[in-house]
């Protein structure tokens, strides 16, 4: 009962601070009537629709590359995970990323109040802008459930989701995106190599370090395999076309050429990150091992994030190769490591995270064909942006995921964990139909049948 206390709690205590500590805010007077453009606003919104269909993508291959006995739960988490982060977002998470404040967090807009009609210089309504950042913000949450598979204690999920969302995300998108002191130095990250998807990598990390291995994981043994494929892969093309929405999006206004630009580069590392994984695999092993092929197309597209506006077609190509390399040698590295990623989320989202930040550096030009910052100078300041980022994520998630374990607890029981999450916390099964069947005289049920 009191850790029920402490679970709902917790929220209910941060929004009663910040509601103090903010006051009664009028709603900031506006001299001129902002001018909003109508095909901006609508191709914002439209891409933002994009990034936020990507939750159907995320818990598709999620799903797909969990055991049978996880599906719900996966699947719950992803859902729960969205509405999570978005409370966290509204109390004070967009008001830290974008509201005035200093150079490490915005200290207005808490629980959206007195905000103007619009953000700087944009052409559309600030409330579009809103619901862009929060798409983003969900999908940071989202991909650390990824790497904490199949053990976490659904409870503790919806806590380190609402934290993301609260103040983990929204600190270091303020650094880099509400005019913090890593945009100050130049750093450049376009639609969030680093800001989305190496944080999420960096707080699921975090957990999984805490979580410890599944119990039947053996390092260097036979892979535990994900029990549907093709759903999986319904999960890769949805998130490759919300891709479409996340990084020309991030232009936040249609404007023909650059959008033009970012669609051809964001395709086209995807395409060559599938490529360079799959043959990879056929290499080592001699099979065409799709799962690899589907990781490598995600990592293309989480490399190519950051870069998608400063690089050309050509380039992005080279990228997308590179990344496919990244995505699988990655899996060998955690096995190495010892460290449990059930869907291969930290080579894909951290790693590649990483590279793509730092490919800015390498291949972003300017409209004059001139690296950025000349070059080594850029990527210095690249690499500085990376670990400002590992340096503030990482351990305030460890301390996040430590706090869990001691008060409600972060892992489900190991009796849980052998008949599978579903049933226990959801009570349903991903496949009712198949529970109790009899094959050649043996019961086998759902369960069994993942193990």
């Amino acid at each position: 009962m009191k850790k029920r206390i402490v679970l709902f709690a917790i929220p209910i205590f941060v929004a009663v601070l910040l509601v103090t500590l903010t006051g009664s805010v009028s709603a900031q007077s506006v001299e001129e009537e902002p001018v909003f453009s109508a095909v901006d606003t609508i191709w914002v919104l439209i891409s933002a629709f994009l990034v936020f269909f990507m939750q159907a993508g995320f818990g598709f291959l999620e799903a797909g590359f969990v055991r049978s006995k996880n599906v719900v739960n996966i699947m719950a988490e992803n859902l729960m995970d969205t509405t999570s982060t978005t409370i966290g977002f509204i109390i004070a998470g967009f008001g830290i990323m974008f509201g005035s404040g200093n150079a490490f967090f915005g200290m207005e807009w808490f629980f959206l109040q007195g905000m103007p009609e619009v953000y700087g210089e944009l052409t559309i309504p600030i409330l579009a802008f809103f619901f862009f950042q929060f798409a983003f913000s969900a999908a940071a949450s989202t991909i650390a459930s990824g790497l904490m598979a199949e053990r976490t204690d659904f409870r503790a999920d919806l806590i380190y989701s609402f934290f993301t969302g609260l103040l983990i995300y929204p600190i270091f998108g303020h650094w880099v995106w509400g005019g913090g002191w890593l945009s100050g130095l130049g750093y450049l990250d376009f639609a969030g190599s680093s800001v989305v998807h190496l944080v999420g990598a960096m707080v699921g990390l975090a957990g999984t370090l805490v979580l410890g291995k599944r119990r039947d994981k053996e390092f260097g043994k036979a892979t535990i395999r994900g029990h549907n494929i093709p759903l999986a892969a319904i999960g890769t093309f949805v998130l490759w076309l919300g891709w479409f929405g996340f990084n020309p999006g991030s232009q936040l206004a249609a404007d023909p050429k650059p959008i033009s630009l970012i669609v051809v580069t964001t395709d086209f590392a995807a395409t060559t990150g599938a490529i360079a994984a799959m043959l990879l695999s056929y290499f080592h092993t001699r099979k065409w091992d799709v799962s690899m092929g589907m990781n490598g197309c995600l990592g293309g597209l989480v490399a190519i994030t950051a870069a998608c506006a400063f690089v050309t077609p050509m380039s992005a190509l080279v990228i997308g190769l590179i990344a496919g390399a990244i995505s699988y040698y990655g899996v060998f590295l955690m096995e190495k490591l010892k460290i449990d990623d059930p869907v291969g989320a930290f080579p894909v989202h951290g790693l590649n995270g990483a590279f793509g930040v730092l490919a800015v550096g390498i291949w972003g030009v300017d409209g004059m064909g001139l690296l950025y910052g000349g070059g080594f100078a850029q990527l210095g300041i690249q690499a500085l942006g990376i670990i400002a980022c590992i340096a503030f994520v990482f351990p305030v998630a460890l301390a996040l995921f430590l706090g869990i374990k001691y008060t409600i607890g972060l892992r489900v029981s190991p009796e849980v964990e052998s008949v599978g999450i579903d049933l226990e916390y959801h009570g349903v099964e991903s496949y009712p139909e198949f529970a109790g069947v009899e094959l050649h005289g043996i019961t086998i049920s759902t369960s069994s049948m993942a193990d």
